[in-house]
């Protein structure tokens, strides 16, 4: 009988449900995080592509070209890097967040019930999460990077692909070219970037949730009268607000880096940010600059992809977040499931 033990353990309900309690927040943003990836991806490789094309071309005539020559593979190409790393970065994330937020609290740290002191304990929790995984996230990045342009960098080389190299032969070229820091091109814009980023995006969905109800231990109360939409439905108006207004003030940088890297994998002559921001903004030519407001257009061009990518993966991420939570939340104790 106790040769069966271990086994019998792993199909033990009580230590299952232990388990999933004390790794709630891995288990919510792994589940979550699968689902709100694969949803969002082809935007995703559209918004990429539209950073860094030369010529003005909308969003369904680009879907179209990317759907001719590339075919539904198009949309999806490098899926399995972010599906699977993305994944693991927002569980660490998530886990990073919350525990920085049980620290505060443990230590009564900006603990009145107000929406300053909920949404500056998210920007700082935040802030701490995004600067510690974009050192692991990074390399990912610049592989998704890599295999959503690889036509573009193609062109760019005065290449025609006749089939895109596998995930596996990007990273190889990319060693090859520039050893294992090549994996790192572009980090200091995403460092900045993601610190920035994920500090602005839990400091606006945890001052949406206190709006939306929530108070400062958590619990949800009715929404205010203004807007009485079900509760079921706030996580989701939160996540895509707060991911659709943070990614819209931090989108200039994450332009900037998509260029630096793109040209650094071409092979370009290299360009320092400020100076690759000033050729976004007016144009290659100093002699015929742009006006301002035809470069800030140009800069944010894609936003209204990454505005629906973020209405999709945020939403969709904080919605399936909850349900796992709610779940995992009412699963019986050791107790009772061993009755």
């Amino acid at each position: 009988m106790s040769e069966k033990r271990p086994l019998s353990y792993l199909f033990d309900s009580a230590a299952i449900n232990e388990s999933l309690k004390s790794n709630k927040a891995v288990v919510c943003a792994l589940s979550a995080s699968y689902i709100s990836t694969f949803a969002g991806y082809p935007l995703d490789s559209i918004k990429s592509r539209l950073q860094t094309t030369r010529q003005r071309i909308s969003i369904p005539r680009l879907a179209l070209t990317v759907y001719q020559e590339e075919g539904i593979v198009g949309f999806y190409r490098g899926l399995w890097i972010p599906l699977m790393t993305i994944s693991f970065v927002r569980a660490a994330s998530f886990t990073i967040y919350t525990r920085t937020k049980e620290y505060f609290r443990d230590r009564h740290w900006l603990s009145r019930n107000n929406i300053l002191d909920v949404a500056a304990t998210g920007g700082i929790s935040g802030a701490l999460s995004g600067s510690l995984i974009s050192f692991g996230s990074a390399p990912f990045e610049l592989v998704k990077v890599r295999r959503q342009l690889e036509y573009t960098i193609a062109a760019s080389k005065g290449l025609r692909l006749v089939k895109a190299p596998s995930t596996m032969e990007a990273v190889r070229d990319i060693f090859r070219t520039n050893g294992a820091l090549g994996l790192y091109t572009g980090f200091r814009l995403h460092f900045v970037r993601d610190t920035m980023g994920t500090a602005l995006y839990f400091f606006e969905y945890d001052g949406f949730r206190y709006i939306m109800g929530r108070d400062a231990s958590g619990e949800q109360g009715d929404t205010p009268p203004w807007l009485p939409i079900p509760v079921s439905l706030v996580p989701f108006l939160c996540g895509s607000l707060a991911g659709v207004t943070s990614w819209a003030l931090i989108y200039p940088l994450d332009v900037v880096k998509t260029k630096v890297q793109q040209r650094a994998l071409a092979g370009e002559k290299r360009r320092g940010v400020l100076e690759t921001f000033h050729r976004l903004i007016r144009g290659p030519d100093p002699n015929a600059p742009k006006p301002i407001l035809v470069g800030l257009a140009r800069l944010y061009r894609g936003l209204g992809v990454s505005a629906l990518r973020s209405v999709t993966t945020h939403g969709l991420l904080w919605t399936f977040f909850d349900l796992t939570a709610s779940y995992i939340d009412k699963l019986p104790g050791g107790d009772e499931s061993q009755q």
